[in-house]
C-alpha cells in the first residue's frame, strides 16, 4: 500500500532554509534571521533539525551547539522549505522521498536553485531522492496518513502549477474555454496526485483564500488534519472582513466532507488583519507545525492569539504548544509551515 505520511505521525527531523543576502529577506535580513534562529531553536527541544544555508560557519555561530543540530551547504533562491523539499510517502513498508518539481507557484518568482535544492541533498540523506515529473508544492496537500488527502481546487487548477510535463494542461487562456475544461482538468490533475501519493480520496475544495497568498490557496493556509479524523480549519466571525464570505462557504464544503467520512472539525479564529507597507498579510494560525511531542503555533501580536491557543492547548493535551512570533514571516507572505518541511520516521541524516 503507497500512502503520503501524515505530519502528526512520528518524525526524524525538520528540514528549514536559512535567509541569506540574496533572498527576498534581504531589506529586513537581521529581523528575518532572528525569526528563523527562534524557529529553529524550538524545534531541536523536540527532534533534529537540518538548516540548509548559504555558508554553514557564518550561520553555525547564531547557534550554540546542540546534538539535534545540523547543517548543510547550498545557495537556495529563498526560504520556502514547504514546498521545494521532498515529500515522505510509504510504499510496501518502505519510505520514499519523492522530488516533486518546483516552478515558484507558476513562474511567480525565481525558483530553478529551490527545484535543484533536493538533489542537490540526496547525499544527506539516507534514503533515495526520486524525482518525479509533476509540479507540486508541499503546502498544497495535506494527508491524514490513511489514503484521504486535502487539497484546494484553486491551487490544482492553476495552470501555472501543474502543467505540460504531466499532459495535465489547463486550457489556454482564452474567452472561450468552458467551465467543463477546467472541471477536466482538474479531474485529472487529482488522478494524477491519487497516482503519486496513493490516495484512496482527495477532497479539494473549491472555497478559501487568504489576501496576500501567493500561492494560489494552499491548503497549509486554510485547513489541517489533527489527526486521522480531526480537522482545524480558519473561521471569519467578521461580516465586514473580505475573507468572510469565501470562508462560509468553505466551512459549508468541509462540513459536508466531515459527514461522507466522519471527520470532526475545530474552528481556529481568523487574526485581525495586519499590514506591510500597506498590503494586507495572510496571517493565519492553520500553519502549525508538528515535532515530536509538541507543535509549534504562529502567532500576530493580534488579540486572537491567545485565542488560538488555547484551542491548540485543548487539541493538543500530549503535546506541548509553542508560541512562535511569526510577525516578521508574514511580511514575505508565508508563516511557520511554509518555511519547513518535516522528515517522517525512518529517514535519516547523513553528516
Amino acid at each position: 500500500m503507497k500512502r503520503l505520511i501524515a505530519e502528526f505521525e512520528e518524525q526524524s527531523f525538520t528540514q528549514i532554509i536559512f535567509p541569506h543576502a540574496k533572498s527576498d529577506w534581504a531589506e529586513y535580513l537581521d529581523e528575518a534571521e532572528e525569526n528563523f534562529i527562534e524557529i529553529i531553536n524550538a524545534i531541536i527541544k523536540f527532534q533534529k533539525c537540518l538548516v540548509v544555508c548559504v555558508n554553514i560557519e557564518y550561520v553555525k555561530a547564531k547557534f550554540i551547539s546542540h546534538a539535534n543540530l545540523y547543517f548543510v551547504e547550498y545557495e537556495s533562491d529563498d526560504t520556502w522549505a514547504r514546498d521545494c523539499s521532498v515529500l515522505c510517502i510509504e510504499d510496501e513498508d518502505e519510505i520514499k522521498l519523492l522530488d516533486f518539481t518546483f516552478d515558484g507557484w507558476g513562474g511567480k518568482f525565481e525558483a530553478t536553485k529551490d527545484n535543484k535544492m533536493s538533489k542537490n541533498l540526496t547525499k544527506y540523506y539516507d534514503k533515495e531522492v526520486i524525482k518525479v515529473d509533476f509540479i507540486l508544492e508541499g503546502g498544497g496537500v495535506e494527508s491524514n496518513g490513511e489514503g484521504l488527502i486535502l487539497t484546494t481546487s484553486r491551487c490544482m487548477q492553476n495552470r501555472n502549477n501543474f502543467k505540460s510535463t504531466t499532459k495535465v494542461v489547463a486550457p489556454k487562456e482564452s474567452k472561450n474555454h468552458t467551465e467543463d475544461t477546467i472541471l477536466t482538468v482538474l479531474d485529472k490533475t487529482l488522478t494524477t496526485l491519487k497516482n503519486h501519493l496513493g490516495a484512496k480520496n482527495i477532497l479539494s475544495l473549491n472555497h478559501g483564500y487568504l489576501k496576500g497568498d501567493d500561492t494560489d490557496s494552499h491548503i497549509d493556509t486554510l485547513v489541517r488534519f489533527c489527526d486521522e479524523k480531526t480537522i482545524m480549519y480558519v473561521k471569519c466571525q467578521n461580516k465586514d472582513d473580505e475573507h468572510y464570505n469565501e470562508l462560509k462557504l468553505m466551512e459549508d464544503e468541509l462540513k459536508i466532507f466531515a459527514k461522507e467520512f466522519k471527520l470532526k472539525l475545530i474552528a481556529l479564529p481568523f487574526p485581525h488583519a495586519r499590514y506591510y507597507d500597506d498590503e494586507r498579510l495572510p496571517a493565519t494560525y492553520a500553519n502549525f507545525l508538528f515535532v515530536n511531542g509538541g507543535v509549534l503555533v504562529p502567532t500576530y501580536g493580534v488579540d486572537e492569539d491567545e485565542k488560538a491557543l488555547e484551542i491548540f492547548r485543548k487539541t493538543f493535551k500530549d503535546r506541548e504548544v509553542v508560541a512562535i512570533d511569526c510577525q516578521t514571516l508574514i511580511r514575505q507572505h508565508g508563516s511557520l509551515h511554509c518555511v519547513t518541511m518535516n522528515f517522517s520516521r525512518g529517514v535519516g541524516i547523513v553528516i
